[in-house]
């Protein structure tokens, strides 16, 4: 009993364990594939010696049908323009035909060879009516497949519903197959997703085929870091995959290197196009990556980084602490801060660094190399103590050599006692009590602070 106790125990401990940790980011085994087919009038104009319904129907009937052997595969089927005449301009015009369901198959066919073109166009409508058309399920990707061969002729936005449904996560960037449309129209599509101008048959049965690869063929990725002599020696930095159509967060990867300085390998969604970003400080942007699918991309990223380190003796003397500032140069953004003593590493190139002492501590143009640590070193400070017999108003200023001042600080006026940790240099304060009637009164004290010092001034 008292083993038995011991082993329950045990794999009591096992699998809290196991369930606590978070698994890799990868990518689910099943896909869900929905079809928006136009069933509009305009699908019954002839294209090339026949119409444009009937390639439809039959192009898209063989592709159902060669996919009956994924498991991990489900399919349905919208259509949009075939109930009402299109006389009626039915703008709601869109039904759900096949749901996702296993082996529905026959049924998506069956559907398909029924369907008899009527009506208007609503792209945005039934896109917008598709988003419920698929289950609730992290577990799988959402695609979706527009064939039509018109614009939107009602009020809807194709491109924002389109946009909104990604950002919501509803599914992935769509594919649209434009078939016997102009050139012209690639542009109000190509807001929507990845547009496909299948201005012959053959092209449309090409376009159902790289829709399709695109969004099964099993896809790998390595990013190589690049350093200043193009070589791929950087790592551990956080990449960031962003989608490109809505900006959200795709993948996210510490880079990584084995052994062998290799890059390591991670697989990743081809249907989306990305912007890849390599978190270094400042961070290095590729914009709209497409991924080939179905093989093995690398993506180089010149991002040469080096660290700088800043120390100072004495620095606990500041009560609040220092905080180190890296800019841009010329009065740049703030890129990091971090404190003092601290090392950080930065991409190469000049930064202005400002330090958080008393008075600023600034170093211009501050170079920053492959693979070096900059080192710099701040002054100790000094202690002041300024004491006052009655409460007051003083503000203390840094003399510089050239006999000129500046404002630094102001004491803290309802308090006797103000000890300031300070740089050395030359100072003064001006001070009046607040009992003293009269603006002559005002009392000025010039002292000079060296490093480790420590001084009294009474005010």
């Amino acid at each position: 009993m008292k083993y038995s106790g011991l082993l329950i125990i045990f794999f009591c401990f096992f699998f809290q364990k196991t369930f606590a940790q978070s698994p890799p980011q990868k990518l689910p085994e099943k896909t869900r594939i929905l079809f928006l087919l136009d069933g509009s009038g305009s699908m019954l104009a002839k294209w090339e010696n026949t119409y444009r319904i009937t390639v439809a129907k039959k192009l898209l009937s063989d592709f159902v049908d060669s996919l009956r052997s994924d498991k991990n595969l489900e399919l349905a089927l919208r259509v949009y323009g075939h109930q009402y005449d299109r006389r009626l301009k039915r703008c709601d015009d869109t039904k759900l035909e096949a749901g996702f369901a296993a082996n529905n198959h026959d049924r998506i066919i069956s559907v398909l060879k029924k369907l008899e073109p009527k009506g208007t166009t609503p792209i945005a409508y039934a896109l917008e009516q598709a988003a419920a058309d698929f289950p609730e399920d992290d577990e799988a990707r959402n695609i979706i497949i527009i064939i039509t061969d018109g614009i939107e002729p009602c009020d809807g936005d194709p491109c924002a519903v389109s946009l909104a449904l990604q950002r919501k996560g509803i599914f992935l960037k769509p594919f649209i197959i434009g078939i016997g449309m102009d050139k012209q129209f690639e542009d109000q599509f190509g807001c929507m997703g990845s547009f496909y101008d299948a201005a012959h048959v053959t092209e449309f049965r090409n376009a159902l085929n790289m829709a399709l690869f695109q969004s099964l063929g099993k896809t790998t990725v390595s990013v190589e870091l690049l350093d200043i002599d193009k070589k791929p020696g950087e790592t551990d930095v956080n990449v960031s995959f962003i989608n490109h159509f809505t900006q959200t967060a795709a993948f996210e990867f510490v880079h990584y290197l084995d052994k062998n300085g290799i890059a390591d390998t991670v697989e990743i969604d081809p249907v989306l196009s990305y912007d890849v970003i390599v978190n270094t400080i400042p961070p290095v942007k590729k914009y709209n990556v497409e991924i080939i699918a179905g093989q093995h991309n690398t993506i180089q990223i010149q991002s040469p980084q080096g660290s700088i380190r800043i120390a100072q003796p004495g620095h606990t003397e500041y009560q609040d602490g220092i905080t180190v500032l890296v800019k841009r140069p010329n009065g740049g953004p703030i890129l990091t801060n971090f404190a003092l003593p601290g090392t950080e590493k930065l991409l190469v190139g000049k930064y202005d660094i400002e330090c958080t002492t008393l008075p600023l501590t600034v170093f211009k143009n501050v170079e920053i190399n492959q693979s070096q640590n900059k080192y710099l070193e701040i002054a100790q400070p000094g202690v002041v103590n300024f004491i006052a017999t009655a409460k007051g108003i003083g503000s203390l200023y840094q003399i510089h050599e050239n006999g000129t001042q500046t404002w630094i600080y102001n004491l803290d006026q309802e308090l006797l006692g103000n000890t300031i940790a300070i740089q050395p240099g030359k100072y003064k304060v001006v001070f009046r009590s607040e009992n003293a009637k009269g603006s002559k009164f005002t009392t000025i004290n010039e002292f000079e602070i060296k490093p480790g010092s420590s001084i009294n001034i009474r005010l």
